[in-house]
């Protein structure tokens, strides 16, 4: 009874007790069981291949007549398989040449059973022996394959399984997909490569996708861990790549090739993780969206600039709030359609997520034109517009000042004064914190947008108008992180514009995780400031990342390094160091990252004056007259300033 008892107990443990019978199963016990395995599969066989034979199942004579072949071929196959070393192979281990010693020992197998018969002659036909080989060998692996399967589901059953997906489906990838296949808590899911021919191909029973489908598959099949596999990139492309899938918000390690691993540390702890807190010296935010979901759940959200770096993050995480329409809105086709696609998802990935998807609307045109930003806010019920669409690189604003007015305040005001006329609920102005004590054009144009968005507020009646302001995002297009990659890709030099300039970062998920709560806070005229930590000197940036790609920085004490830096001055309109408020006045909001400042702003006389001067200039396509007005309304600009001047900076927080 005890014994029943404690069989019942084993079945009702179910994988827990077959799990724990075979973790303190003796390896010698093991090979026996694959011993015994192995002479009833030499059985299984002859019995098959003589039914084959006969074309029915053999009967008594047939077995009489035959009898001697079984004893005698369970001894030699016995033999044969202890001295090719088959039960000494582990199941997880049972690969390619694995198969290939099956293949051997079958051969033998039936080589042996023909000279049993010529010794001991039976009336079974010779053909038997070579159908009984082929036989013997599918069963083999088979059985092999199948054990391996079927352990592997008593060790899955009560582990947490993490999820992976490979980058690189070369030789090191399908090698590692091989290995992980066969690990009891390590699921490779999917394979991604550079590679279009690759593309749409199943690889070790994992299917390939394209970079472009990376997001989606991080998300929709809750990839826990990215496998960089190319070893063949130089260490600086690696650190670009790993920095670049840093984006994605997940684990991200580079897999040396199995070549280098040969008697060093086991795979996965070569296995090392690149971690931005190195670079920005403090933790990234992972949190949810708390208040974001309650904002935006089933409503029509447009964002303009939705194929730029924070747009298109923006739409990615309004995309898991449970909107029910989401309208991109963006002058450029390419970067519109990429967003459009990504955002739409692949067939293949659909369904995998229980919730309702959010219907995508794409729509090409310009902010500046009035009637396309009405039509399309009208056509599709918009309710919250986030505005993100400005031209930001400094240097290219600070050569082309028309445009850059044009686009970024004109533009501002045009979908600002649609979204009070047409009474939506929300308009979010997405700043810089180049606006604060502007130095040059671009920094005044969102100074001057930033305004416009000021003065409507005070009037306002049904639509909250509220701005962001932040410093620079990590990998953004223009910005610092992917020039330095760039530059350390070619081998240098690395170009800095001053010893001692310093910048805000923060990363591109992260920025916009907070801008989607800071819009939960609004209630009208609300100018939110980012914390973003400490303000990193970019030379010691630079610095990290040339040894972050495994190189040594060139200087006078180390006249033998990898990579110069180079100091090159600073460029007309750059501050030496940027601020985020122009004054100490600064609230809390429920958030600890989200400031709301207050700063001055200017009446509705002054505000519609500079808009009737900017619009003038604009008109006469006069870049001095441009200037002037910008002069005269950004009262706290630095453009007087000389280049590289330290000016007064208050950090959130301090």
């Amino acid at each position: 009874m005890k014994a029943l008892r404690r069989l019942r107990m084993s079945y009702h443990r179910g994988g827990v007790s077959l799990r724990h019978l075979a973790e303190n199963m003796s390896r010698r016990r093991k090979r026996m069981l694959l011993l015994l395995a192995d002479l009833l599969v030499i059985n299984l066989s002859l019995f098959k291949a003589l039914s084959l034979s006969l074309n029915r199942l053999p009967g008594s004579a047939d077995l009489a007549n035959a009898w001697l072949l079984f004893p005698a071929l369970t001894l030699i196959g016995g033999s044969l398989a202890w001295g090719l070393g088959l039960p000494k192979i582990k199941l997880n281990a049972y690969d390619w040449s694995a198969i290939l010693r099956t293949a051997v020992f079958a051969s033998l197998m039936a080589v042996a059973g023909l000279a049993v018969d010529r010794v001991w002659p039976s009336s079974v036909p010779a053909s038997l022996f070579y159908t009984y080989g082929l036989i013997l060998f599918t069963i083999s692996v088979l059985g092999r394959i199948g054990m391996l399967h079927a352990l592997l589901w008593v060790y899955r059953r009560k582990v947490e399984q993490r999820r992976v997906l490979i980058y690189g489906a070369g030789s090191t990838g399908i090698q590692l997909a091989a290995a992980l296949s066969t690990h009891d808590s390590i699921d490779p899911l999917a394979f991604v490569d550079d590679n279009p021919a690759l593309r749409g191909l199943t690889i070790s029973g994992v299917p390939v996708y394209g970079p472009g489908d990376l997001r989606q598959l991080i998300r929709n099949r809750r990839i826990d861990r990215v496998l960089l596999a190319m070893p063949q990139l130089s260490r600086s492309e690696l650190s670009l790549k790993l920095a670049r899938l840093q984006s994605f918000d997940v684990d991200v390690h580079a897999v040396p090739s199995f070549a280098q691993l040969a008697g060093e540390k086991e795979l996965l702890r070569r296995i090392e993780p690149v971690s931005l807190e190195g670079l920005l010296g403090r933790a990234q935010i992972q949190d949810e969206l708390p208040g974001a979901r309650d904002t935006f759940a089933g409503r029509s959200v447009m964002v303009t600039g939705a194929g730029g770096s924070i747009g298109s993050e923006l739409c990615r995480q309004l995309a898991d709030c449970n909107p029910a329409r989401i309208v991109l809105f963006d002058n450029s086709e390419p970067a519109l359609y990429q967003i459009d696609r990504e955002l739409r998802g692949i067939d293949m990935l659909r369904g995998i997520d229980d919730r309702t998807p959010p219907e995508i609307v794409a729509q090409l045109g310009s902010v500046t034109d009035a009637g396309t930003v009405r039509r399309v806010i009208a056509e599709y019920g918009v309710q919250t517009v986030l505005h993100t669409a400005a031209y930001k690189h400094v240097p290219l604003v600070e050569e082309n000042p028309l445009a850059g007015l044009q686009n970024n305040v004109i533009g501002t005001r045009v979908v600002a004064e649609a979204a009070r006329d047409m009474g939506l609920e929300n308009f979010l102005l997405v700043s810089t914190d180049k606006a604060v004590r502007p130095k040059n054009m671009m920094g005044a144009s969102k100074r001057m947008a930033e305004l416009i968005v000021q003065d409507l507020a005070t009037r306002a009646t049904e639509t909250r108008f509220s701005m962001v302001r932040f410093g620079n995002v990590l990998g953004s297009s223009g910005s610092v992180i992917p020039l330095f990659h760039d530059q350390i890709a070619r081998g240098g030099p690395v170009t800095v514009t001053h010893d001692d300039v310093t910048r805000y970062f923060m990363t591109i998920p992260e920025a916009a995780r907070l801008v989607l709560t800071a819009i939960s806070f609004a209630r009208g005229g609300d100018l939110f400031v980012l914390d973003m930590g400490e303000p990193v000197p970019i030379r010691r940036l630079a610095e990290q990342m040339i040894e972050g790609a495994g190189l040594t920085v060139q200087s006078d004490d180390n006249p033998n390094g990898d990579i110069r830096i180079v100091i090159t001055g600073l460029r007309r309109g750059e501050k030496l160091h940027e601020e985020l408020l122009s004054g100490p006045d600064r609230v809390t909001t429920p958030h600890p990252k989200i400031l709301r400042a207050q700063e001055e702003s200017l009446s509705e006389i002054e505000v519609a004056t500079m808009l009737r001067d900017l619009q003038l200039a604009l008109d006469a396509s006069d870049a001095e007259a441009a200037r002037k007005v910008v002069l005269r309304w950004i009262r706290d600009n630095a453009f007087d300033e000389a280049p590289g001047t330290v000016v007064f900076s208050t950090q959130p927080g301090q």
